[in-house]
């Protein structure tokens, strides 16, 4: 376990196969249809000393902070893959709703599916013929108006997270621009991947956590992390 920081970005994680690195709150992984900046510029500065540049296993949002699994070759790539299709990896989440839960906790299972339109793009809704998508939900704070909430997702569907706060607890998380409304506290998305634990056969499991990142702590919510 590290806590070194590459071109700008904190790794969590290194061995010789993964690297766990905490992705900044805005930054996309990939390139933009717009341009702009991307992970994909700092992937010849995270070689660290390897000939190929690492992978992403797996997608968090641009808006997203925390933790995020890079291969660092081939076949590490596939059996990572692999683990994520078989829900093997635990996933943990930090995020803000945009109200006041009265339940301590619970689990969403809303099947997701995208829809498209010409004038307002593509985004997520809750269908019943829609791919099935679980998370398990822990109420941690309640303050002024906003909850703080574990969410630990079973399955990894685009916008799951968004989808099932909006959806399922009744409340987008705040700062959600599509799922939700605008909010001058919140110049994005406040959801944080906070922590991965990846199982390996014969070799200890890949295991991060991201600290909370400076725009969530400074909205003043105080819980026992």
């Amino acid at each position: 376990m590290t806590t070194n920081s590459v071109s700008g970005i904190p790794i969590l994680f290194e061995d010789g196969e993964a690297l766990v690195i905490d992705k900044p709150g805005g930054l996309p992984i990939e390139r933009p249809r717009a341009g702009g900046r991307c992970l994909e510029d700092h992937f010849d500065a995270l070689k660290l000393g390897f000939q190929r540049a690492p992978m992403p296993v797996h997608r968090i949002d641009t808006d997203t902070s925390g933790c995020l699994l890079l291969a660092r070759n081939p076949k590490a790539l596939k059996r990572f893959s692999a683990a994520f299709e078989a829900r093997q990896v635990e996933k943990t989440y930090i995020g803000v709703v945009a109200g006041e839960l009265a339940e301590e906790s619970g689990t969403v299972e809303l099947a997701l599916a995208k829809i498209s339109s010409a004038d307002a793009g593509w985004k997520m809704i809750a269908a019943k013929k829609g791919k099935p998508a679980i998370t398990h939900w822990r109420r941690l704070s309640v303050q002024d108006g906003l909850s703080v909430v574990e969410f630990r997702p079973l399955t990894g569907r685009t916008h799951q997270i968004r989808i099932h706060a909006a959806a399922g607890l009744g409340f987008a998380l705040l700062g959600d621009p599509v799922y939700g409304t605008p909010d001058p506290r919140a110049r994005r998305t406040m959801l944080h991947a906070s922590a991965l634990a990846i199982p390996r056969e014969n070799k200890p499991p890949v295991m991060a956590t991201a600290p909370l990142p400076a725009d969530m702590r400074a909205l003043g919510l105080d819980w026992n992390e």
